[in-house]
């Protein structure tokens, strides 16, 4: 093997001065900086001789000096993210009618929704991308890097995690593998390719900046990526990657007071994705799992009143669905819930986001406590089904008014399905169809938050109710 031009061990400097000693301080300083100089004119020459020969003026090039690049990554990466538009039709005031001193107009105009998508298998087609997206979508287009306009069919969609699955029918072309983003960890390199803006795929780069956010808006299943790598509006439904060029994530909302890019973008996970998928493909909907608990939040002080730590979990179980999994488990009323499948939950919003995430007819563990003991419970996850409510069972103010789960997950509040308005002064305010979404401030999203929140009000206690009535919100305050 030929020996590099440069030593690891710089040769000994020696300063061969013949003095005379009256001059010896000055003559060793002289040597001093001799030594200093010549030791790092070898250090700064010692680079150049390690590397390969070049002419004058030029930087050494060749195979041994590549450039970093994500280029050949993308390469093979940007085939499979397509760019979609769908078209909306909108209704136009007076029928269509013109205004005064205005041009006649159709009586429906299309409004374009723009965004991304990601082929996730080539065989058959198979798109993913956002719900919003193509949400009343009467048209979809799905553009190929190649220019190729393809009309898309909608197989499935899941607004409760913002998920739709789209199919093409055309030859050449390409996926993108699906990772397993349980495995990503803050500071992970990711790449994000869409469509912003609709000028056309671009890539940004980034780092996973956090994992499992959720509590970013009023309902939906949330378990989101956040990353610094830069997602604008028409990014939506695009591809978030991994240098290795696997999907871990559906590019889903930005944080922003301005509209545009901030660094917090986030993306649905490659894992929900895939069980989304799966659901869609075989049932055309997501089916939900279910436990079969009613919680409620501790106050601070009844926490402490508990003895329960500082910082840990304060979702006490109110209630157990008879013959559901908690019950068939030995989930008892008043255990204090720790974690599910492993993961701490300190309230009862994040055990709810949690549970709806679970595949229908896997096992949980779930951990709680009881009497200062730790007990880990096995449960088997089965399909969630609508549970209903007379309100007036638990507060004689609201004797008339039936309470119902939503039908779309997505929807924040309790649907009310039945009304008889001679039982009650409240019952006679209400329409069938309002939607009942805070008690005393407290949100509602499902019919086991109503009968906690009513079962552990004081008696005669005031009750400020808040309902949306197409889209309008309005409140009733019962005394």
């Amino acid at each position: 093997m030929a020996r590099t031009p440069f030593l690891h061990r710089p040769p000994r400097l020696h300063c061969n001065i013949t003095i005379s000693m009256p001059n010896f301080r000055s003559a060793r300083n002289r040597c001093r900086r001799f030594l200093v100089t010549a030791l790092f004119a070898a250090l700064s020459i010692s680079p150049f001789l390690m590397a390969p020969s070049a002419s004058a003026g030029q930087w050494p090039q060749g195979a041994q000096s590549p450039q970093p690049s994500l280029a050949p990554m993308l390469e093979k990466v940007t085939p499979a993210v397509v760019n979609i538009s769908s078209e909306q039709p909108i209704a136009r005031p007076h029928g269509g009618f013109p205004s005064p001193g205005g041009p006649f107009a159709p009586p429906e105009r299309a409004a374009r929704s723009l965004g991304s998508g990601v082929i996730v298998d080539a065989a058959n087609g198979y798109v993913l991308t956002n719900h919003h997206v193509i949400r009343n979508g009467q048209s979809i287009t799905v553009t190929l890097q190649d220019g190729r306009d393809l009309n898309a069919s909608v197989i499935g969609s899941d607004p409760a995690t913002d998920l739709a699955l789209l199919r093409v029918n055309a030859s050449g072309l390409q996926a993108l593998p699906l990772a397993d983003s349980s495995e990503l960890r803050v500071g992970d390199y990711v790449v994000a390719v869409g469509n912003p803006f609709g000028l056309g795929q671009a890539a940004t780069s980034g780092i996973v900046s956090a994992i499992d956010r959720s509590g970013l808006q009023k309902s939906g299943y949330q378990s989101f990526i956040q990353t610094d790598a830069s997602i604008n509006p028409g990014s939506s439904g695009g591809a978030l990657v991994d240098l290795r060029g696997e999907l871990v994530g559906i590019n889903t909302m930005i944080y922003t007071p301005s509209g545009g890019n901030v660094g917090i973008g986030f993306a649905v996970p490659s894992d929900v994705a895939a069980s989304v998928m799966q659901d869609l493909l075989e049932h055309g909907k997501v089916r939900r799992g279910n436990l079969g608990l009613d919680t409620f939040d501790l106050s601070a002080r009844q926490a402490r009143s508990m003895n329960l730590p500082n910082g840990s979990s304060r979702i006490a179980v109110t209630g157990v669905q008879p013959q559901s999994p908690a019950q068939k488990a030995g989930v008892q009323t008043g255990d204090i819930v720790l974690a599910l499948n492993g993961k701490a939950v300190r309230t009862a919003n994040e055990l709810r986001n949690l549970e709806g995430l679970l595949p229908l007819g896997s096992t949980a563990t779930l951990a709680v406590q009881r009497d200062g003991k730790q007990h880990t419970l096995s449960l088997e996850v089965t399909a969630a089904e609508r549970q209903r409510l007379h309100a007036g069972e638990l507060d004689k103010r609201l004797n008339g008014i039936g309470l119902s789960d939503p039908g779309d997950t997505s929807q924040s509040g309790v649907t009310i399905t039945s009304l008889y308005p001679e039982r009650s002064a409240a019952a006679a305010r209400l329409r069938q169809g309002d939607v009942l979404l805070s008690i005393n401030h407290a949100p509602v999203s499902r019919v086991g938050d109503v009968r906690t929140l009513l079962k552990n009000a004081q008696l005669g206690q005031q009750l400020l109710l808040s309902f949306s009535r197409k889209n309008r919100q309005f409140y009733l305050l019962l005394n």
